[in-house]
């Protein structure tokens, strides 16, 4: 096994080696991303629970709703051709290589189909959702066999639905016997529901204990810190597993890491990561901005409007949703005449930081350049 790192400010030289670069694992407009978090992050503090227990009163007065962050969320910007764009541009125009691009939003293959239409060599991929235990895991399942797509989306969210470990195992193990499907394990150290951290890392090591051999790679997140995908190395180590790339990308700045290869098509990088085991990993400049900056422009670019957005939902309260009135999930631009003052006040100041100097001093405090030495 062999997994390389190279850092695009201090390193570009080595791009002359490859002809290609490889992004994977980033979203569209539709992925499904939960605001649950919200709710158990404001449930920690007196002072946001207090702020979201008011929201919650008011707007059951108002009309009638009573806030359910729990079945809440909203969808990333970017229609699923803008989202491709991004990431090619970033690579041909940037780096001047070949792209290869798998998008890959939550239990749906829906953005990577409608390309698919026009662009045969579009990999059919999905971050799917894995319940095991009281955890759950996000598995980057890449490049599914077009003509039986749906029938393996079926089964995957089948699987989620029934959180059985027995069928998680069956189901990558028949995906593990397809040659041309990568499975990667996203962001594996990374808590997501926020459990307690010693029952997250017996979940984790039973998990692994019982699938590892069916998966093919372990993640360094393009939006996660340093130390955590340190952390990562050290876990794939022990596990004897090969780390890749995956940027993770949810607005509108381009994913933070690549693979770099001298594959021409998405199926012979699968069997260089599944069969050589060989893996050389490119982090971009922007993975050394801080990231507290970078989730903030990701949630500006949020909240952001698109007049020209393909999809129709150009606002960011038509990309929000929440359950009405009858139960129903619907956007929030349905369920309210205006936004509610307080909410709008907040967006409006949250904005006020794009157009100062503030954004750009948060980008340089707590940037990582520093981390590039620990390599």
């Amino acid at each position: 096994m062999n997994s390389q790192l190279s850092w695009y400010d201090r390193e570009r030289s080595s791009l002359g080696q490859f002809t290609t670069a490889v992004s994977i694992h980033s979203h569209t407009s539709r992925s499904r991303e939960s605001l649950g978090f919200v709710e158990r992050l404001f449930s920690t503090n007196f002072f946001l629970r207090t702020f979201l227990e008011n929201r919650n009163a008011a707007a059951k007065r108002q009309a009638g709703i009573t806030v359910d962050l729990s079945r809440a969320y909203w969808t990333p910007p970017l229609c699923p051709r803008s989202a491709f764009e991004l990431e090619r541009n970033q690579i041909e125009r940037k780096l001047g290589l070949k792209s290869l691009v798998s998008l890959s939003d939550h239990d749906s293959i829906e953005a990577p189909q409608l390309l698919h239409v026009t662009m045969s060599d579009m990999p059919i991929s999905l971050e799917w959702t894995v319940p095991f235990r009281t955890s759950k895991f996000h598995l980057g399942v890449h490049n599914l066999p077009a003509a039986q797509a749906l029938e393996w989306m079926d089964s995957l969210a089948d699987c989620t639905r029934s959180k059985s470990e027995e069928q998680v195992g069956d189901l990558l193990r028949a995906l593990h016997n397809q040659p041309d499907v990568l499975i990667v394990f996203n962001h594996p150290l990374w808590n997501l529901y926020g459990h307690p951290q010693a029952e997250f890392s017996q979940d984790l090591d039973a998990f692994l204990q019982l699938n590892n051999d069916a998966i093919h790679a372990f993640e360094l997140n393009g939006l996660r810190g340093w130390r955590e995908n340190l952390r990562t190395m050290e876990l794939a180590r022990q596990w004897q597993q090969v780390t890749i790339s995956g940027g993770d990308r949810h607005g509108c700045e381009p994913n933070a890491n690549l693979n770099l290869t001298n594959a021409s098509t998405f199926s012979e990088w699968v069997h260089e990561i599944r069969v050589l085991r060989h893996s050389h990993i490119l982090f971009m400049p922007q993975y050394n901005h801080s990231l507290v900056a970078r989730c903030y422009q990701t949630f500006l670019d949020a909240i952001r409007e698109y007049p020209g957005q393909g999809d129709g939902a150009p606002r960011w309260d038509q990309r929000t949703f929440h359950p009405g009135l009858d139960g129903q999930v619907r956007p929030l631009s349905e369920i309210w005449r205006r936004v509610p003052p307080l909410l709008d006040f907040i967006l409006n100041t949250a904005r006020f930081a794009e157009n100062s100097t503030l954004l750009d001093a948060v980008r340089a405090i707590g940037g990582r350049r520093l981390a590039q030495q620990d390599t």
